[in-house]
């Protein structure tokens, strides 16, 4: 058996994530690597930190990329803030809040799920009611916006009942971060986490993460000791922090940090407000043109994630012949619906550099071609 060196092709990434990269973070990726406690790179760190308050929109000195996916960003939250035995309120309106759910009981702690329709945001009376009915509540965990149905949830509101019922949010912005406002101190976030290959069109792998002051004390007052050694952030902070010399926690991915680094520069001189109106005009772009081509979005406009578009399948039309077909003739990948809309949406993305108007042309005239 003979193997070569592995040459992927030109995709243009259109699905629900990764995203389309930028060229300058591909280069980026190819620097020389240095270590990980080196002081160059550990300058490096601090700017990434600057950078990363910068797209949060926070001034919390905890903010970090944690050294695996989004998905681990979730679990760092969730670890580190929930402790056995304590009741948590999870907002259900897809696949990661199902997931959220999953995470609080394997900490030990209480799931109290508050239901809402998939393609739907989370409701805020839902939210009020179950906290009224569960005073025991220490925490609400909410998915700001939802990848598997391109709902955004007002986080704003929700973060305003949490703190009604003094309540720390948990607030997956997977999706939502540079691609529509996420201001994370003036809502009053508590434990917010992303993930790099989204609207910041970096290699997958990282997870950007942001605690507030109450979480960082939530996590010191811990009775009991994290269950992941890995994820304990009380462990990180002394190799992210500023002050003094680094402690060795890991290896870390230094030639992906140096990509988000990259991918970071590129969106603070974009200018957040000028990110997140990119997004929008590249949706609006989107919307009138599936609309000449009959096809319905699942979410209602004032709840539409402009990056990440679920929209109906039309009737008599295979979900997977189209999907295939596009990636065949149009080297184009558009994302297959999860959960209760698999085999019945397609969700489109539009994140970070993918959210151009070549994107989109190419995207409604290879639907165009290929539903003939």
């Amino acid at each position: 058996m003979t193997i070569t060196s592995f040459i992927p092709p030109h995709r243009t990434l259109m699905g629900p994530g990764p995203s389309d990269i930028y060229p300058q973070v591909l280069q980026a990726l190819s620097r020389p690597t240095v270590g990980h406690l080196d002081p160059l790179f550990i300058g490096m760190m601090d700017e990434l930190k600057q950078l990363l308050q910068y797209a949060f929109q926070t001034q919390n000195p905890f903010t970090i990329a944690v050294s695996a996916p989004g998905s681990a960003g979730m679990e760092a939250c969730f670890v580190n803030l929930v402790e056995p035995g304590d009741k948590v309120l999870v907002c259900r309106n897809g696949v990661f809040g199902e997931r959220m759910r999953e995470n609080v009981e394997r900490c030990g702690g209480i799931a109290v799920v508050v239901d809402n329709e998939w393609g739907t945001p989370v409701s805020p009376e839902l939210v009020e009611q179950a906290l009224q009915d569960n005073p025991d509540i220490n925490i609400v965990a909410f998915v700001h916006a939802e990848t598997s149905t391109g709902a955004l949830s007002d986080a704003k509101t929700l973060a305003e009942i949490a703190r009604k019922h003094d309540c720390l949010t948990i607030v997956d912005a997977v999706t939502s971060l540079g691609g529509v406002p996420l201001l994370v101190d003036e809502w009053q976030l508590d434990a917010v986490y992303s993930g790099s290959q989204k609207c910041l069109s970096c290699t997958p792998g990282l997870s950007p993460l942001t605690f507030s002051q109450k979480a960082i004390d939530k996590i010191q007052q811990r009775k009991t000791k994290v269950q992941s050694w890995f994820l304990d952030q009380s462990l990180v902070l002394g190799y992210w922090s500023g002050e003094g010399k680094r402690s060795y926690h890991h290896t870390a991915p230094v030639n992906s940090l140096y990509a988000l680094h990259e991918a970071l520069v590129l969106l603070h001189n974009e200018g957040l407000e000028n990110a997140w109106q990119r997004h929008r005009n590249a949706h609006e772009e989107l919307k009138a043109g599936l609309e000449k081509l009959g096809i319905q979005f699942v979410v209602e406009e004032a709840s539409r994630l402009p990056q990440l578009n679920a929209v109906y399948i039309p009737n008599g039309v295979n979900d997977a012949e189209v999907r295939n077909e596009l990636l065949q003739r149009y080297n184009l990948e558009i994302g297959a619906g999860l959960g209760a809309l698999a085999g019945k949406a397609w969700r489109i993305g539009l994140m970070g550099y993918g959210a151009r108007s070549e994107n989109v042309a190419l995207c409604l005239k290879a639907l165009e071609t290929t539903l003939k």
